[in-house]
């Protein structure tokens, strides 16, 4: 029976990564109003892709009943610390929330703290580079399905110009919402789930008052800056929201006021590409709650969202510190009482 199940998973598999793509809409004749479908799309060469960590069902990929999607990428990296542009594409793939919400979570800190926000997921490609991706990119943010392992590609060719961008040849991990490209790696084969440990502070479930009089900012374990309730705060911006819970739904339509996240990681960290693959941001309350970032979903953003750092110096509960993400659907990850946000290279 159990080569029979190897048998079957093997001829899904194959099915999966031969499986024909020319039913994606390609308009090479410029009939239809859409700009990005006029080039022919070339299929991607993949490899056996597996899923592994806090999973009670870790192993290779059943691609093959899972939907295709696409996004369009203008993709560009970091070269001497300046943006290189290398080229525009439509990408056709497989949604990393759709592979993965076949893979139940089983949680190494499940019995002290259940809630998914501390998880993060760690993609390797066959050279061994890795990069990360929060939890929350991938089942909070207002995007859904803007992670994709691309089988196909296209250009975007300027009508004018005609540049014809060098096209790869190799499946692709594609980040929809980075700025600088660094996280599109080149023949993915690895997506591992882990949990950031909370080494920091304990976790007491219900604490009250749940109270903090200042926020700490860590860089791979040195404390950089650290936030009062009469810290500096004149720079702060104002964003409007409809703030809707998980759980509880609409709690508010009143905006938040307060400073960029990305400015004080920015004013903290190097911006490199070490840190736009690599790094995770956890931001820890003063009852242990922790919720998780990625570096680049913080800092290196194409859609100029951002997470707020907000204060209420009066507050003597759920105070003073709070964060806004203005990027995620629900509010899981506006966490309150703060006391350590914590920059760590993974």
């Amino acid at each position: 029976m159990k080569i029979l199940n190897i048998i079957i998973l093997i001829f899904a598999l194959q099915v999966a990564y031969s499986q024909d793509i020319t039913s994606v809409f390609v308009d090479t004749e410029n009939k239809s109003n859409n700009f990005f479908d006029n080039s022919e799309l070339h299929k991607l060469e993949i490899k056996d892709l597996t899923v592994d960590g806090e999973v009670k069902n870790p192993g290779l990929i059943d691609l093959s009943k899972l939907p295709l999607r696409e996004i369009i990428v203008k993709e560009t990296l970091l070269k001497d610390n300046e943006a290189f542009f290398i080229g525009a594409y439509r990408y056709i793939g497989y949604s990393l929330v759709d592979i993965l919400n076949f893979y139940k979570i089983e949680k190494i800190n499940a019995d002290v703290f259940p809630p998914y926000t501390d998880l993060y997921v760690e993609i390797e490609n066959e050279k061994g580079e890795k990069v990360v991706v929060s939890w929350g990119e991938l089942y909070y943010t207002n995007q859904m399905h803007n992670i994709l392992i691309a089988v196909a590609v296209a250009r975007i060719v300027p009508e004018k110009s005609k540049d014809m961008w060098v096209l790869p040849t190799e499946a692709k991990l594609i980040v929809g919402s980075d700025l600088i490209t660094e996280r599109n790696i080149s023949n993915p084969v690895k997506i591992t789930v882990k949990t950031f440990v909370n080494d920091q502070i304990e976790i007491v479930k219900g604490k009250s008052p749940l109270f903090s009089p200042e926020a700490e900012i860590i860089v791979n374990g040195k404390l950089e800056i650290k936030y009062y309730k009469n810290s500096d705060f004149s720079k702060s911006k104002t964003l409007h929201t409809i703030f809707y819970g998980k759980g509880r739904g609409l709690h508010s339509t009143e905006p938040f006021t307060g400073l960029s996240l990305k400015d004080i990681l920015k004013d903290a960290s190097k911006f490199d590409k070490k840190n736009i693959q690599q790094s995770i941001v956890a931001v820890i309350a003063d009852d242990g709650y922790c919720t998780v970032y990625s570096y680049s979903e913080l800092c290196n953003r194409n859609d100029q969202q951002e997470v707020l750092l907000v204060c209420y110096p009066e507050a003597t509960d759920n105070g003073i510190f709070r964060l806004y993400p203005s990027c995620d659907f629900f509010s899981d990850r506006a966490i309150k009482g703060i006391r350590k946000i914590i920059l760590k290279n993974e």
